[in-house]
């Protein structure tokens, strides 16, 4: 019995691991259409958070498999029950980069040093996400609390983003819309760094029984 819940443990962590790396990939598509005003492939992010979609489906499937059929307890129910949280936010992060591709078709087409800030959240998200999930995988809370901590940078680089912004708008008000479209695009980043965050938080809940939000200062 216990070889094939560890099976299937196996299998979850394989499918929490494809939904990762289409989390990244997606990420990815969104900020190389941004960096290349793009329309044509910021189409191409839609279908990709519909498979994200169906891998959310499939996944939570899969986790009630495995509390119905197996009953874990302890350490085993925490691991199955902080899948089902993760991914969730695993499938917000594929809406978002959705979101930031939906924008794309009606910014200028031009790019400069803000563009580049934002790009350089596009890469931030990314390495937290990865990371998120090889926290979760390899059962890694030192690994998850890095994520954690890291998103200090993704928040440090939205706020001179914002910043930047908001000069440029001073500086030029026909640049108004251009800066409020490129402003909610770094927003979505950010949010992508917060889901992140609360997978490494799920990771340390399963590992420990205590969610980081719950440990004492």
């Amino acid at each position: 019995m216990r070889s094939r819940f560890d099976e299937q443990l196996t299998r979850l962590n394989q499918a929490l691991i494809e939904m990762g790396a289409m989390c990244e990939e997606v990420i990815a598509l969104a900020a190389k259409a941004l960096a290349d005003r793009d329309p044509r492939l910021a189409k191409k992010v839609a279908p990709l958070d519909g498979e994200i979609d169906r891998m959310e489906r499939d996944i939570e499937a899969m986790c009630l498999r495995l509390l119905l059929q197996q009953q874990p307890v302890a350490g085993d129910l925490r691991r199955v029950s902080a899948a089902l949280k993760m991914i969730t936010d695993m499938e917000r992060i594929g809406d978002q980069a959705e979101d930031i591709a939906e924008i794309i078709p009606y910014m200028e087409s031009r790019s400069g040093e803000e563009c580049a800030a934002v790009g350089e959240m596009a890469k931030a998200a990314i390495h937290m996400v990865t990371r998120s999930v090889d926290a979760f995988v390899h059962r890694d809370t030192d690994l998850a609390r890095k994520v954690i901590a890291y998103d200090d940078v993704v928040d440090d680089d939205f706020d001179r983003v914002k910043a930047a912004l908001i000069g440029l708008i001073a500086e030029n008000p026909a640049d108004g819309e251009y800066a409020l479209d490129l402003l909610m695009i770094a927003k979505y980043f950010e949010r992508i760094g917060d889901h992140a965050v609360n997978i490494a938080g799920w990771v340390v809940f399963a590992v420990t029984g205590v969610h980081p939000g719950e440990e004492p200062a």
